[in-house]
């Protein structure tokens, strides 16, 4: 169907030993249309200041991914229901733990989605949550991973 691609970057400062550990995390997502990312290990995986906790690490970027693929879709089944939407907002939650097999993964993303919607036509309490499965239930990056995904509507 498509393929996507991203080069990761990380270079090792000259000062660094590497050996010992103490080196930086903080790389570069590069992607195809020319947006560069600083990224880092997570402060909570590696100390500080061998992480660089303004970059984005690859769980935050795991929780994002998940947040705006289903936002995309939602917009979309709103559009398709002529309900018109001024703002959406989530702020959404990933939980790391060990998962069944022992081994720390991703285990839960909370997504809380925020909708505001303008006119006359306003969904039903029914309408939204149904909204909210076909999106989740058409979003690629869901339909990828093992992650539980739950969405606590916010009104």
């Amino acid at each position: 169907m498509a393929e996507y691609s991203a080069q990761i970057v990380w270079q090792r400062d000259s000062e660094e030993a590497f050996t010992d550990h103490r080196y930086s995390r903080g790389h570069k997502w590069i992607f195809d249309g020319g947006m560069t990312v600083p990224a880092s290990s997570s402060s909570h995986i590696v100390p500080l200041p061998y992480s660089i906790e303004a970059n984005v690490d690859p769980e935050e970027a795991f929780v994002a991914s998940l947040s705006s693929c289903h936002l995309l879709f939602f917009l979309s089944v709103a559009a398709k229901r002529k309900f018109v939407i001024e703002h959406y907002e989530d702020n959404a939650v990933g939980k790391m733990e060990k998962n069944e097999d022992g081994k720390v993964a991703m285990t839960e993303v909370t997504l809380k989605p925020e909708v505001i919607f303008s006119g006359e036509n306003q969904p039903s309490r029914d309408v939204l949550e149904t909204m909210h499965h076909e999106s989740h239930e058409a979003c690629f990056i869901a339909n990828s991973v093992k992650t539980e995904i739950k969405i606590e509507i916010i009104l």
